[in-house]
């Protein structure tokens, strides 16, 4: 099993919720511990044999936490798993651990999961707040509340159990962006790497594209290659604190080119760069990763946005193997009055260019069925959407 996911999302921690009720003799090896930085991959079998020699069992389930700092780490899981009395666990915070690179690594043997800050219902949970199927007033106003304060802090569980909240997330941004992007990466131009991670930090739920990042650094008179942008975008995602969608279309050239919109791990960083409330952008990102976290259970679902020439959007696309399953729309709206025009007919018409009868618009606080021609839209509160088990 490989659980992948940004930086202080509660990997370790979830490792060892792992652990308890896990059958058979556990070793459990810390890859961010300064005595086993230099380990090399050749050595992590040495470290094995080892520990059988001096407690006298071998280990059942090996746990390898924070695999991504070790040189050619699969080589050494893939040594272990060729020795199949060991049940491998592994976490990391790289993209290079997601499903479709482990696979050619590991051969297929493993199973890979996203793990992101707390979702909303974990954040009620941490809260104590009691989930139920019907809410009275007072509790619906008080789970509203609790969402504001989501949205704005995040769900990074250090973030939501502590005080000093801000300098944490201080904390966490500096450590993102220079450890596990520009010395991971070994980044040759800190002023490029610094505008472009704060660039796409600042412009998140946003569509964002790279000749625009080009255009500003030349304003500035920065020399450099427009390769070397393109390269550090993609290095970029390797955090796991950015994830890039791509716009939907038939043709695969349109769907890997620029541009894209991003999305990040947590809202909470977004706070050391948001000058506004933002809280249509923060509403669209907690949205995306609890679409994110979907695809754990849903592999196949791919997610995507849709923009046309005349600038007509729908927000996310949700599409299993070739059929698209739902169309989302996500909007501030308190009441039917606030619910946008050019919304309802951007949805309408993808709806007919891809067959798709599922439509949503999430709202800041509206709840109802729309009838328009022979479509129906669900609108749904963001917070009962997040907190449904049933989403689609």
């Amino acid at each position: 099993m490989s659980i992948v996911g940004p930086r202080r999302a509660g990997k370790t921690y979830y490792f060892f919720q792992l652990m308890k009720p896990v059958k058979g003799v556990s070793l459990y090896l810390d890859f961010e511990d300064s005595s086993l930085l230099t380990v090399k991959f050749d050595e992590v079998l040495e470290i094995v044999n080892l520990f059988a020699e001096i407690t006298g069992r071998e280990p059942e389930n090996i746990f390898l936490d924070e695999i991504q700092n070790m040189d050619n780490w699969e080589t050494a899981v893939r040594t272990l798993l060729d020795r199949t009395q060991y049940n491998i666990f592994v976490t990391g915070s790289s993209s290079k651990l997601l499903s479709r690179e482990i696979a050619t690594q590991l051969r297929g043997r493993s199973l890979t999961y996203v793990l992101l800050p707390f979702s909303f219902s974990e954040f009620l949970n941490a809260k104590k707040v009691e989930l139920k199927n019907v809410f009275t007033k007072i509790e619906k106003a008080k789970i509203k509340k609790w969402l504001r304060e989501y949205l704005e802090l995040g769900g990074f569980p250090e973030i939501v159990l502590k005080e000093e909240r801000e300098k944490i997330l201080k904390e966490y941004f500096d450590t993102i962006f220079f450890r596990d992007f520009v010395e991971r990466h070994e980044l040759k131009s800190l002023d490029i790497a610094r505008f472009i991670f704060s660039f796409v930090f600042q412009n998140f739920s946003s569509e964002i594209s790279v000749n625009k990042i080009v255009n500003f650094l030349k304003s500035e008179g920065k020399k450099f290659g427009k390769n070397t942008v393109y390269s550090y975008i993609e290095k970029l995602q390797d955090t796991q604190a950015v994830f890039f969608v791509n716009m939907i279309s038939g043709t695969v050239y349109v769907k890997e080119s620029w541009p894209r919109k991003v999305y990040i791990c947590d809202p909470g960083i977004s706070t050391l760069f948001r000058f506004s409330d933002d809280t249509g952008r923060l509403m669209e990102n907690a949205v995306f990763l609890e679409l994110k976290r979907m695809q754990n259970e849903r592999p196949i679902l791919d997610i995507y946005y849709y923009r046309d020439y005349q600038q007509r959007e729908v927000d996310f696309v949700l599409k299993e193997e070739l059929a698209v399953k739902q169309l989302i729309q996500v909007t501030y709206a308190a009441d039917r009055t606030e619910i946008g025009k050019r919304e309802v007919e951007a949805l309408l018409k993808v709806s007919s260019e891809f067959e798709c009868k599922n439509l949503c618009i999430i709202t800041g606080d509206y709840e109802s069925e729309l009838k328009v021609k022979d479509k129906t839209i669900m609108c749904i509160p963001l917070w009962k959407w997040l907190i449904r088990k049933q989403r689609f």
